[in-house]
């Protein structure tokens, strides 16, 4: 288990993600400005309700994916670590 910590989420909170998952997203995209980037990407580009995902995939490596209405990444075999609901 990891707390994730992005500005505005927790009182108190923000900045770049420390330890094993500041690994992990920087292995993964190369650094923490580069997936906030794509995080908010994959967000604002997303048509309709739904939500955006940060996963971990079942090989180790993390992504970012989008799905509609009440879809979850669970169903396709990712592992859910970090998410915004996305409202029309």
């Amino acid at each position: 288990n990891h707390t994730f910590y992005w500005e505005g989420l927790a009182a108190g909170a923000g900045g770049e993600a420390t330890g094993p998952i500041a690994d992990k997203i920087n292995a993964s995209f190369g650094s923490f400005a580069n997936f906030r980037k794509r995080f908010t990407e994959t967000s604002v580009n997303h048509f309709g309700s739904g939500w955006a995902w940060l996963v971990l995939k079942p090989d180790g490596d993390l992504d970012i994916v989008d799905t509609h209405d009440a879809d979850c990444p669970l169903r396709t075999g990712l592992k859910p670590l970090l998410t915004c609901d996305l409202w029309e």
